[in-house]
């Protein structure tokens, strides 16, 4: 398989505005990153646009914990957005930490909680096709394939991120460049190049992020 094959042909099959939505979405996913980067505000109304318009893409696409991550962060972009204005000196930038003992536990419940909820909706994916009905349907998991696997475990990573994130606390990042990364090939495999491509930036932003947050630290 060639490299048109594989980023460019399933585009011959979208209209315009579905090519539309995922690039709107990624340059706004893109700015949402580079804002947590300078631990600005503004990484929260840029974030709520990119996972908004995710949150359709992705369900149609078949990518079920991807598409309920999108909703959560959704919710968690709101949520963080009323912690860090409260926690602003200038309603801009954030003074960041390190996660304690008792936030690492509660991010260990929060990511095995995710994985088995995500399972459930997969379990369930073959009625919710069906316009949830399960008339006529056979439910269990064995319509997955390596990418859905991928997307259970890419949901719960980018669950605790996302908190830690609200939280201010250092580690999001390497969550982030844990989920990110494995997302390039999954995104490719569904068709979805533009979004690969945003991982791939993901992935490297996310390490900035991480060296730029410690880095604010130790200047503290």
């Amino acid at each position: 398989m060639n490299l048109y094959e594989l980023f460019f042909k399933p585009y011959e099959t979208y209209t315009n505005f579905q090519i539309f939505l995922e690039a709107t979405a990624a340059i706004f996913g893109l700015l949402s990153v580079y804002f947590s980067i300078k631990k600005n505000i503004w990484v929260y109304p840029t974030g709520i646009i990119s996972t908004a318009l995710y949150v359709y893409i992705l369900f149609n696409f078949g990518l079920l914990g991807d598409a309920m991550i999108n909703v959560y962060y959704t919710i968690m972009s709101i949520y963080g957005w009323i912690l860090w204005s409260a926690s602003s000196e200038d309603n801009i930038h954030v003074e960041v930490s390190w996660a304690n003992f008792k936030q690492w536990i509660f991010a260990t419940v929060l990511f095995v909680f995710s994985l088995g909820l995500v399972t459930v909706i997969y379990y369930y994916k073959p009625a919710i096709d069906n316009h949830f009905s399960t008339e006529n349907v056979n439910l269990g998991l064995y319509h997955l394939d390596w990418a859905n696997w991928l997307d259970v475990f890419t949901t719960s990573i980018f669950l605790v991120g996302m908190w830690f994130m609200a939280k201010r606390k250092i580690e999001n990042w390497i969550f982030w460049m844990i989920g990110d990364f494995i997302c390039i090939p999954m995104m490719l495999y569904k068709g979805l190049g533009i979004t690969s491509v945003q991982y791939l930036v993901f992935t490297a932003m996310a390490y900035l992020g991480y060296l730029e947050w410690k880095k604010s630290i130790k200047k503290m």
